[in-house]
Parts: structure tokens; C-alpha cells; sequence
């Protein structure tokens, strides 16, 4: 008896869709994007430039400060052979009271694509809601899923693979913790979390993240001690204590993360060829040690290179 064969994937399956938070992928969608941005990325060192996105324009809202996304998304646009357009919310009507829906109903009939960066990520869901066209999530306060994306495809470049790997993030259970935790149950890693208690990621994505893991044969786990979170781990991951909009927490999360600190005492416990990544920006001193950061085992200029690669298969994907 015949079986029916499986449909061929092509990516095609994504085009004008909407990426707000990595499970807005299925898990065959994210390994799709992490092969296409390895591809990309080989091309693009190798001097091989294609114009898949000719004519198309990124709109590119901010409301909060940025380097490496704002770099990444219009270097991005331009070697796909679009244009982006920066636009700040103090610059645009939103700025005078105009809402979310209406700005997104009027963006969407200029451009082929958003992508915001922001605070609150109901902000994010009311602008996609409204919006016509695809729309990324740059950063919310609840998810970073570009960052992930980057990543992902850092690890898998450097271990030949994702399943089994084991990382360990040490730090706030923020925006980063949760989509790393979705990122690596995806794809069948395993992640342990080590916050304090007082800030641990949201429950809810725990949860999200375990039953995705049950699936993919991988393993989250989130503690209060970040010596047990580092023990044998591949991967040693951090991030800043307070994120922008949290200065004025900065006495306390400062005293409240004192043991959270990745310096070389730490990273001693992982194994002996674990590599050290941070999203950017850091504060030496704080959540890692300079000896860290700076040594020949950190991958963080690796990892904010790809994002570059990383967002330009997003939008090949979406916006082609």
C-alpha cells in the first residue's frame, strides 16, 4: 500500500504572516528560517548578493533606544535590496494622540512590512492586529524573539547542531529568559534559568515552554541557584540586570543579583569547551566579569553579528 507522500516545504508558508513571539512558528517554520540565515550568511561572505525584497520598504518603529536591532534590520533591508525607513513615535502623529490601530492602518498602506520595538507587547499585538502587512516583534518587554533567532543559529554554528545542547542562562527571568526557554524547547535543547526569586520569568511561560519540550525531547528547568544551573552546561548566557525602563530599580536589582554574577568561578562549572553569549548591550562588572566577556571563549560579537543574518531570512520569508 502506498503512503501519501509529505508535502515538500518551502517557506512559502510564511509569506505575509506576522512574527510577534516564536511560537508564532512551528518547530519545522524555525529550522527553516535558522538554515535559510545560515545560507544567507555564507552568500553574504562569500560576496554573493541577491535582491529577493527589490523595491520593498521596512518601516521601522522605535520606542525604545537601539543599536544593534535598528543596524541589523536596515543593513538587512538594503543587501535584500529594499529600503528602510527609521520612524520614532515622538516623531509621528502617535506622538500627538493618534492610536496604535490608526497608525498601523496607515503604515501598512505605505510599506511592505514592520517591524517595532517597544515596550508593552499589548502595544505590539493592537498594531499587528490592525496592520495589514507582516509585522516583527523588535523587543517587548515580554519576548526578544530576533535576539533568539540570532541566537539559535550562533549555537548551532558552533556545536553542528541544537538537540541535546544545554545552556544555561543566569540572570532576570525577563524578555530574554522567556524566549530563550521557547527557543530552546523548540528545538530540543536544554535550558535551565537561574534567577533570583523575586525575579523569576512568568510562570505561564514556563509552562508554555515544558509542554513544548515534552514534544521535542527537551528539557527546561528554572532554579534559584546558578552554580546548579551551570554545571556541565554548553553554554553559559546572561543579561543585564535592569533593562531600559527599570533605572530606577537599579540599587535594588544590583543587591538582589550580587550572586548571579558569570565570572570565571562560575564558568568553571560548565564544561571545559562551554562559550559565553550576552544579547548587548553589557555592563562589565555587574552581570559578567571583563575576564569573561573579553575572553577566548565569548561568542557575544559572533552572536550580534547574526542577527543581521538571522532578520534577513525573517524578512525574505515574510516579505518576499
Amino acid at each position: 500500500m502506498k503512503t501519501k507522500a509529505e508535502p515538500v516545504f518551502t517557506g512559502n508558508e510564511l509569506k505575509g504572516r506576522k512574527f510577534l513571539k516564536l511560537t508564532d512558528l512551528n518547530i519545522q517554520e524555525l529550522g527553516y528560517l535558522l538554515e535559510l540565515a545560515g545560507e544567507l550568511k555564507q552568500k553574504h561572505k562569500s560576496g554573493l548578493h541577491e535582491e529577493p525584497l527589490k523595491a520593498k520598504t521596512l518601516g521601522m518603529l522605535f520606542e525604545k533606544p537601539s543599536t544593534r536591532t535598528r543596524v541589523s534590520f536596515e543593513t538587512g533591508i538594503f543587501q535584500l535590496g529594499g529600503s528602510g525607513i527609521f520612524l520614532n513615535s515622538d516623531n509621528l502623529q502617535l506622538g500627538r494622540g493618534e492610536s496604535m490601530a490608526d497608525t498601523a492602518k496607515v503604515l501598512s498602506g505605505y510599506v511592505d512590512g514592520m517591524m517595532i520595538r517597544t515596550f508593552s507587547h499589548e502595544v505590539l499585538e493592537e498594531f499587528a492586529q490592525n496592520a495589514t502587512v507582516p509585522v516583527i516583534n523588535g523587543l517587548t518587554d515580554m519576548y526578544h524573539p530576533c535576539q533568539v533567532l540570532a541566537d539559535l543559529q550562533t549555537i548551532r554554528e558552533i556545536k553542528n547542531g541544537l538537540s541535546g545542547v544545554k545552556l544555561a542562562y543566569i540572570g532576570d527571568g525577563n524578555n530574554m529568559a522567556h524566549s530563550l526557554m521557547i527557543g530552546a524547547a523548540m528545538t530540543g535543547m536544554d535550558i535551565n534559568i537561574a534567577a533570583p526569586d523575586d525575579y523569576m520569568p512568568n510562570t505561564s511561560i514556563v509552562q508554555e515552554a515544558l509542554t513544548i519540550a515534552e514534544q521535542t525531547g527537551g528539557h527546561v528547568e528554572v532554579t534559584s541557584d546558578p552554580q546548579a544551573a551551570a554545571e556541565q552546561a554548553d553554554v553559559i548566557y546572561t543579561d543585564v540586570w535592569a533593562s531600559m525602563g527599570q533605572e530606577d530599580e537599579q540599587g535594588n536589582r544590583k543587591q538582589a543579583f550580587s550572586d548571579f554574577q558569570v565570572n570565571v568561578r562560575l564558568c568553571s562549572l560548565a564544561k571545559n569547551d562551554a562559550f559565553f553569549m550576552h544579547c548587548l548591550p553589557a555592563h562589565r562588572g555587574e552581570e559578567v566579569t571583563a575576564d569573561v566577556i573579553d575572553g577566548k571563549q565569548s561568542v557575544v560579537f559572533q552572536q550580534a553579528e547574526n542577527r543581521l543574518h538571522a532578520q534577513k531570512a525573517l524578512m525574505m520569508a515574510l516579505m518576499s
